[in-house]
């Protein structure tokens, strides 16, 4: 399948397809803490995993851009199951987008990109990527992780527990971050990791998942803890080289922020069109016309109008500028830009929006209060809405965001 937009791949056209279908299920995947096996297969049917896999192996070629467009649409659908396959873009963009010359430059190998091209060419196949870089404790923060590796034979051993990896029971690959046990540090910010590596570890033996996920909000990501003890050979090493973890999470930022901003713009438009349609058929004793009826409630929908456009229009920035010039300086404040304004615009706008619905949208299992608690996961997600304003506010008082900071961002 190749839809395309003016020289681009319409990854909104394509997500449109599909995000009725995940709306439908959004709220049982919510009861039951589960991403829904239904809504992979729509998304793999419709060759979303492969959207940002390059059309020589069977991809569709898209862009960050691309995925930006199709992110916001799935997430009105259900956002769970967008953030889900937002861990799966991310790895796939991040493989994708690096060109081989600086590959080459940071000491990949050459059989590193027979084995790159292998898994992207099996995620357009429709293999699904989850992504185990969180732990307890730890967070997101690369640094301070204590899921460890070692060489072992002519491959390494990976060992240690995961959380909140979105789509556990459902992947065929994991992208497992670890340190080097030999590298001398204790995982702590007094002395963070030095060498951390990410690998690409197939399911199967050593990789067991826990399903112990209930949490506030994005329910339906089914993201369980997952136990590893497994053997994985050399050719899993992302880059053919360790410890190039935290340096590309520094000149790619796109791929641990931005691509977060887009899915939780879809879910404050979500919340938005939920409370449009619960206004405009709300109604009450001497109040015939409903919640419309009354200037407050209309001018909380006006602000929130304004506030989804303006984030849209910074999601659209970053993005483009994603396209046209990674890794810069001026490219990587929009990504945290978009990151922070995504985060708190959208539990703005859903705590704006309950409160002028009324403590029926509060009900359990109305979708306002599954939408609710979702919006109020983007500025916890990583990076987290006070990391974001820092780097920020480093870089506009003239720092440098990612040397200065005084705990580790990664």
């Amino acid at each position: 399948m190749s839809v395309e937009l003016g020289g681009r791949v319409d990854g909104g056209r394509l997500a449109r397809e599909v995000a009725p279908a995940l709306a439908a299920r959004a709220g049982e995947a919510d009861r039951l803490g589960e991403l829904p096996a239904g809504d992979l297969d729509d998304l793999r049917t419709a060759g979303l995993f492969g959207l940002l896999v390059p059309s020589r192996l069977g991809g569709l070629g898209g862009a960050f851009s691309d995925w930006a467009d199709a992110a916001r649409v799935l997430a009105e659908g259900s956002g769970s199951t967008a953030l889900a396959l937002n861990m799966h873009c991310s790895v796939v963009g991040a493989l994708a987008g690096t060109p081989d010359e600086l590959a080459r430059a940071m000491g990949a190998p050459e059989s590193y990109f027979a084995a790159r091209d292998r898994v992207l060419a099996q995620a357009a196949a429709g293999s699904f990527i989850a992504v185990a870089m969180s732990e307890r404790g730890a967070g997101s923060r690369l640094s301070a992780l204590r899921t460890s590796y070692r060489r072992e034979g002519d491959g390494y051993r990976i060992t240690g527990l995961k959380s909140f990896c979105s789509g556990a029971s459902h992947a065929d690959l994991y992208f497992v971050a670890a340190r080097a046990d030999d590298d001398g540090s204790d995982g702590s910010d007094s002395q963070p990791a030095g060498k951390v590596s990410h690998f690409l570890v197939p399911a199967g033996p050593g990789m067991t998942v826990e399903p112990n996920w209930d949490t506030l909000g994005m329910r339906g990501t089914g993201s369980h803890d997952l136990r590893l003890d497994a053997w994985v050979p050399a050719d899993t090493l992302i880059g053919g080289l360790e410890g190039l973890s935290l340096l590309i999470a520094q000149i790619m930022p796109q791929w641990l922020v931005a691509s977060y901003a887009a899915v939780y713009a879809g879910v404050g438009r979500a919340t938005f069109n939920a409370g449009v349609e619960h206004a405009r058929g709300r109604t009450a004793p001497g109040l015939p016309e409903g919640l419309v009826a009354l200037p407050a409630v209309r001018a909380r929908f006006g602000r929130a109008d304004v506030a989804l456009a303006a984030l849209d229009l910074v999601v659209d920035e970053c993005a483009r500028r994603v396209d046209a010039d990674p890794g810069s300086l001026a490219t990587n404040a929009w990504v945290w830009r978009a990151k922070l304004l995504a985060g708190q615009t959208a539990q703005d706008v859903a705590a704006s929006v309950v409160e002028a619905c009324g403590t029926a949208v509060t009900r359990r299992g109305h979708p306002l209060e599954r939408l609710y608690r979702d919006a109020r996961c983007g500025s916890l997600q990583p990076a987290t809405s006070d990391v974001c304003a820092d780097w920020l506010g480093l870089a506009a008082l003239g720092g440098d965001p990612d040397a200065d900071a005084d705990v580790p961002r990664w």
